[in-house]
Parts: structure tokens; C-alpha cells; sequence
């Protein structure tokens, strides 16, 4: 509603992401409460205690209890960013190239199955499609398997993002970025590229469609 949250997340990653932000934003909250209770406290009695103006117990709670909360974000923060890291035996790899401005892919373990992606013109939606987000041709892949993106530029930085699975990969020219998705169920997944590479930046559109396996091979077969 109102577009305030994260999108539905679609990968065990992206929910991880979800509950870590939740467990932060409620520190945060926390941490704010004390700290405007105890300025509008101070504003609004005349009231002082002299002890505690020069006492070493506060200081060493205001010492070490920062450095317990700082813990308590960095710990399930870390947990995640390996999550992200790790690779467990893909079982699809498809290489993703950004242009000025248009992403092209390349299925390796496919002889001859590459397409490039390009946005499709306000004038030439059908009802229902959703404008500056639609493709012509989608990237269809399997779900509930793990598929390994190889990530690269041809001319200037852009960057792979696909926010309801919790990918966001910058493609860099000359350089191989990799990473690795698995969505936990079927459907249409949108995304945009990132990363500020040019005047057309904001029509570099991103779409992901999920389906079963038997449907991608049929797809793929055809």
C-alpha cells in the first residue's frame, strides 16, 4: 500500500533481507524513543540531578551498550552477506550484458540461445502491461533452481536489479560480476537497471519469468 515497503520478496535471500530490515528499523525505533523521552525530558522540568552529571556507571552503560547494539546488527548483517555469496552447484548459468541501453543474454549451456532485451514503447502496450517496465523478449527460467547470472558491460556501468529476489549486481566493462538466485515461486519479476549510465538510463528494464522447470524446457526447446 502507498508503495512505502519492499516489493514481495520471491527468493529466501530477499526474505532474509526483509526480516534483517525489520529487526534494524526496530532498534532504530527503539533507539529514537529513549533519545526524544529523554530531550523533551530535559526540556521541560528544571529539575537536576547532580549525581548523575558525573557518575561512572552512566558512562560505562552509554560505553558498552552501543557497542552491544552494533553487535546485535553486524552478527545477522554478516549471516546474510555470505548467504549472498555463496554458490551451491548452479544448475543454469546465463550471461547478462549491458548495452547503451538494452541487456542481452546468453544462455551457456545452450548452443545458440541469445536475444537481446529491449523496453517496449509506450504506444505499443497492450492493456495490462505496465509502462516502462515491459519487455519484448522476457528472460525465462526455471524455478526452485539455482541459476548463476554472469554479469558484464560493453560500453559504460550499469546494473543488474531485480528488487523482489534481492539481486542488484553492477555490470562493469571488462569485468565478470557473478551472482546467484533461486525463486521460491512462478511469476513475472521486474527490474531496472540501477546505476546511472546514461540519458536513456531509466529504460533499461528488467524481466524475469519464472515458471516450472517443464514449461522452461519446452521454452528453451522450441
Amino acid at each position: 500500500p502507498f508503495q512505502l515497503g519492499f516489493q514481495d520478496a520471491t527468493s529466501p535471500i530477499m526474505e532474509e533481507l526483509l526480516h534483517f530490515h525489520d529487526h534494524t528499523l526496530m532498534i532504530v525505533f527503539l533507539i529514537s524513543s529513549l533519545v526524544l523521552y529523554i530531550i523533551s525530558s530535559m526540556l521541560t522540568t528544571k529539575l537536576t540531578h547532580t549525581s548523575t552529571m558525573d557518575a561512572q556507571e552512566v558512562e560505562t552503560i552509554w560505553t558498552i551498550l552501543p557497542a552491544i547494539i552494533l553487535i546485535l546488527i553486524a552478527l545477522p548483517s554478516l549471516r546474510i552477506l555470505y548467504m549472498m555469496d555463496e554458490i551451491n552447484n548452479p544448475s543454469l548459468t546465463v550471461k547478462t550484458m549491458g548495452h547503451q541501453w538494452y541487456w542481452s543474454y546468453e544462455y551457456t549451456d545452450y548452443e545458440d540461445l541469445t536475444f537481446d532485451s529491449y523496453m517496449i514503447p509506450t504506444s505499443d502496450l497492450k492493456p495490462g502491461e505496465l509502462r516502462l517496465l515491459e519487455v519484448d523478449n522476457r528472460v525465462v527460467l526455471p524455478m526452485e533452481m539455482t541459476i548463476r547470472m554472469l554479469i558484464s558491460s560493453e560500453d559504460v556501468l550499469h546494473s543488474w536489479a531485480v528488487p523482489s529476489l534481492g539481486l542488484k549486481t553492477d555490470a562493469i566493462p571488462g569485468r565478470l560480476n557473478q551472482t546467484t538466485l533461486v525463486a521460491s515461486r512462478p511469476g513475472l519479476y521486474y527490474g531496472q537497471c540501477s546505476e546511472i549510465c546514461g540519458s536513456n538510463h531509466s529504460f533499461m528494464p528488467i524481466v524475469l519469468e519464472l515458471v516450472p522447470l517443464k514449461h522452461f524446457e519446452e521454452w528453451s526447446a522450441s
